[in-house]
């Protein structure tokens, strides 16, 4: 690589470094276009940012949850989003993964309907992960994409793709490789805006058009936020208003109703979400992470609630992530990962579920078998769910909050240092344990470690309490089955070493991290 030596706009530096197809994605004239959208949003999200701290100061109080009482008014009158595009009527079953090349041809040729390229979850957001994914769809988009592996095996798209959604960054993460005003851009305006000043003209061309999943957001401001950056995009390229769709994370729909795809129940944001909001309530505590399953009754309640509120508005209830993976070499554990993907699907399907998640291309047959036994047409959107009746009671149900294992312990240690060494390498979704662990998941296991040891319940269901000292005794232990298991050679070169104290610091400091991926992005090129 060569230092960042592209033009740029003034009062634009570009800190990252400079691989020969750089310049064509970071160019002047699409830092300008990002600079444009930062100038403009850049202090509201600060402010979005700043109100989730008064937030969750208001229910560490103790204040009360229920449904916004200004927003009633929305809740019970008669409107609906704006017409679903040709090309995302179907959405049986979606794919999702990073943005590498090789992941991004074999995704949109998995057969699934729509893949999701990631920025979020599961990637690790170094300067070459992101600009090479931002090269990687562009070439999709234009289907003069390939790949050969080391091995010489080569890759090239079929001639039916899935159609491409795109998630950028949350609004919580920062671009620390370009500046705006002595200021990092947002992660999110950086991410969403390079995608579409480069391929949204191309994508309309080609009969489809720039498709957005959005992540993490806290309210309908923050949603908000996200339709006026849609506005002054495609004002500035000349787009017809309400060309962009995003699909959102079990967040508010008013706000982006002209610009909507949908709704996801993205089961792992969700429950990390829910620990991170209560973690300092006495009357909240989860039992061990294997156990919060979309059966139980808060986790189906949000679920039933989603496809109720989704097809009123006559729009898309995306179903969840199924995180296994088929399991080489062992017939045994490869039938219950199937087994568990089918009854999942299978529970989305009929409760109305237009669509669902899978992280594994060996499971996209599973999931359209599973939805096209019940749903012969594009989607269920006319199935209206009128029988469904959701109280804040119901989404406030949190249970179980037992047992708490010694192995529930190992395993959410394991897999938060497994993955933090993973990620602060460069990857950022990971096989861990038969299942496809992103960032959301390591999310739930490092936050639930972390309310263990403060909860006065937080007790393992042989009696011992967990603890700083316990917690640190277990991360030892599980490195050293970790190093055995991968030998001292690739041990020693994975960053174990910073995955260990990063893991230990966000677990064991009395302050709590609000992603674990901003501490991390401080050590990432």
């Amino acid at each position: 690589m060569s230092s960042s030596t592209t033009p740029t706009p003034s009062g634009v530096q570009l800190r990252g470094e400079l691989a020969p197809a750089f310049p064509e994605i970071v160019s002047p004239e699409a830092l300008a276009f990002v600079a444009k959208l930062q100038r403009a949003f850049g202090d509201r999200r600060e402010e979005c940012l700043q109100r989730r701290q008064h937030r969750q100061a208001a229910l560490d109080r103790g204040e009360a949850l229920d449904f916004l009482p200004e927003t009633k008014s929305i809740r019970e009158s008669d409107w609906t989003c704006a017409p679903i595009p040709p090309d995302l009527r179907d959405r049986r079953v979606e794919i999702t993964g990073p943005t590498d090349r090789k992941m991004v041809i074999n995704a949109l040729n998995s057969g699934a309907r729509v893949f999701m390229g990631d920025f979020e979850d599961a990637n690790s957001p170094t300067w070459a992960n992101v600009v090479e994914g931002q090269i990687n769809l562009r070439d999709a988009i234009r289907r003069t994409i390939s790949f050969t592996s080391p091995e010489g095996k080569s890759y090239q798209l079929k001639e039916q793709v899935a159609v491409l959604l795109v998630r950028p960054r949350g609004w919580h993460l920062p671009e620390k490789h370009m500046l705006v005003d002595g200021k990092p851009v947002s992660g999110s305006l950086f991410d969403f805006g390079l995608y579409f000043f480069h391929n949204a003209t191309e994508l309309i061309a080609r009969g489809s058009g720039p498709y957005f999943y959005l992540p993490k957001l806290e309210s309908h401001l923050e949603a908000r936020l996200w339709n006026d950056v849609f506005k002054l995009a495609q004002d500035g390229l000349g787009i017809p208003q309400g060309t962009i769709r995003a699909t959102v994370l079990i967040e508010i729909l008013y706000e982006l109703r002209e610009h909507s795809a949908g709704l996801n129940c993205g089961r792992w944001d969700y429950i990390f979400s829910c620990i991170k909001k209560f973690r300092n309530k006495a009357d909240f505590l989860l039992a061990d992470r294997a156990q919060i399953t979309m059966t139980t009754h808060f986790m189906h309640s949000y679920s039933l609630l989603c496809i109720r509120t989704c097809h009123r508005r006559n729009i898309f209830a995306m179903g969840g992530m199924a995180a296994q993976i088929p399991v080489k070499n062992d017939a045994k554990l490869n039938e219950e990962a199937f087994a568990k993907v089918r009854a999942d699907k299978e529970r989305e399907a009929h409760d109305g579920h237009d669509g669902t998640w899978v992280a594994h291309p060996g499971m996209v047959e599973l999931a359209l078998d599973a939805f096209d036994a019940v749903m012969p047409r594009p989607n269920q959107i006319d199935k209206g769910r009128e029988d469904v009746e959701v109280t804040a009671e119901d989404l406030l149900d949190f249970r179980p909050s037992e047992p708490i294992t010694e192995q529930g312990l190992r395993t959410n240690v394991s897999v938060g240092v497994q993955y933090l060494a993973a990620w602060l390498g460069g990857s950022g979704a990971v096989p861990i344990f038969n299942l496809m662990e992103d960032a959301a998941t390591a999310e739930i296991s490092r936050a639930q470690v972390w309310q263990w040891i403060r909860h006065p319940r937080g007790v393992l269901n042989d009696g011992r309490k967990v603890t700083k000292e316990l917690f640190r005794g277990v991360l030892g232990e599980e490195l050293e089955k970790i190093k055995k298991q991968s030998g001292e050679e690739r041990f020693a070169a994975a960053r174990y070493g910073d995955a260990r104290d990063l893991f230990d610091k966000i677990t064991t400091d009395e302050e709590f991290v609000e992603f674990l991926t901003l501490p991390g992005y401080e050590k990432l090129p």
